[in-house]
């Protein structure tokens, strides 16, 4: 079963497809680009996937509807048990693992 995924943005069309057919219990690996400044490199983590959810961010008064930023948020347990979460962007790659 899964879950309507509410984002700002539309998501990428084969990573809409792979997060609606993804079960818990699955193992996937995740790349995302990391930046910092000028630099950036890839971030791959492995774990078992848990559940994917929104995330309403924004500012903290009461603006403008458009001023409220909503991300998919991809939940899962990394190999050494620690229950962890990322934010979905454009640059993130997500596969299952056989």
């Amino acid at each position: 079963m899964s879950t309507a995924i509410y984002a700002s943005r539309p998501l990428r069309a084969d990573l809409a497809d792979l997060l609606a057919r993804l079960q818990p219990g699955q193992r996937i690996r995740i790349t995302q680009l990391v930046r910092v400044g000028l630099r950036s490199w890839p971030a791959t983590v492995t774990g078992v996937y848990r559940h994917t959810d929104s995330l309403a961010t924004g500012l903290a008064t009461e603006r403008l509807v458009r001023d409220d930023v909503v991300v998919p948020i991809v939940h899962f347990t990394k190999d050494n048990g620690e229950m962890s979460s990322i934010a979905v962007d454009e640059n993130t790659k997500i596969e299952v693992i056989a």
